[in-house]
């Protein structure tokens, strides 16, 4: 099978322990993140199929912008407009809410990005941005960094914004159960790709997803998470 294929054939697993991805959750859960601190004018930079629109309040205005190189073929993107981030085609002060979900690891001048977010930022305006720490290369070539929660705050607030909130995607056992089935995922594909004798071993790996991501589930549950260690980063900053 075709490995895209294989891709789409298991994506209706993604809602069950079955798939590599499971402890991410569902796109409801950050769709009432979003619902709960957009307002006015939400720009969504990085919109793939605008599906957050949906979750807005109700009044709001909706503007969805992609990158021709990664939204085009890569998400098959239905944006408003086609732009780089880091040259927003908007008036400043022009937007009450920018949403940037998990798109700074593939912007190549990250900061400069975050620089014209705040220019279209009106006065309170907020920014609701996801990114990934612990996660594995994406979307290749057009994935250039990852950020310690340090290193996410210290970029905020070098384009004058302020962080309000930043808090763990996942908690350290999640994180770490996340990580050990992609490693088996991926591995399993790869071993599909090259047509590996490994491909015996596939239903093993097959197998142990499932557990792992139920003990990670489990364990996140039970033991207090230790911050060194998470999937990514939830963060909300403001223009004052």
């Amino acid at each position: 099978m075709h490995l895209p294929t294989l891709r789409q054939t298991t994506a209706f697993l993604r809602t069950t322990p079955l798939h590599p991805q499971w402890l991410l959750g569902h796109k409801h859960s950050s769709g009432k993140w979003i619902s709960k601190h957009a307002n006015g004018v939400v720009l969504d930079i990085g919109c793939a199929d605008r599906w957050i629109e949906r979750f807005l309040p109700h009044g709001s205005t909706y503007i969805g912008l992609d990158y021709p190189a990664t939204g085009k073929e890569l998400y098959r993107a239905r944006p408003d407009v086609f732009a780089d981030a880091s040259l927003l085609p908007l008036m400043d002060s022009s937007v009450d809410t920018v949403v940037i979900l998990e798109v700074l690891e593939h912007l190549r001048y990250p900061t400069d990005a975050l620089r014209e977010t705040a220019r279209v930022l009106r006065s309170h305006g907020r920014i609701l941005l996801t990114m990934p720490f612990l996660y594995p290369i994406h979307d290749a070539p057009h994935d250039y960094q990852r950020l310690t929660k340090h290193g996410l705050i210290r970029d905020i607030e070098a384009v004058g914004l302020h962080v309000d909130s930043l808090s763990p995607t996942l908690t350290s056992m999640e994180s770490a159960g996340l990580l050990a089935c992609l490693a088996m995922g991926g591995s399993a594909m790869h071993a599909v790709r090259l047509r590996s004798w490994t491909i015996f071993l596939v239903p093993l790996l097959l197998v142990a997803i499932p557990v792992v991501n139920l003990l990670a589930w489990l364990g996140g549950r039970v033991f207090p998470s230790w911050g060194a260690i998470t999937s990514g980063y939830r963060l909300v900053a403001s223009i004052r």
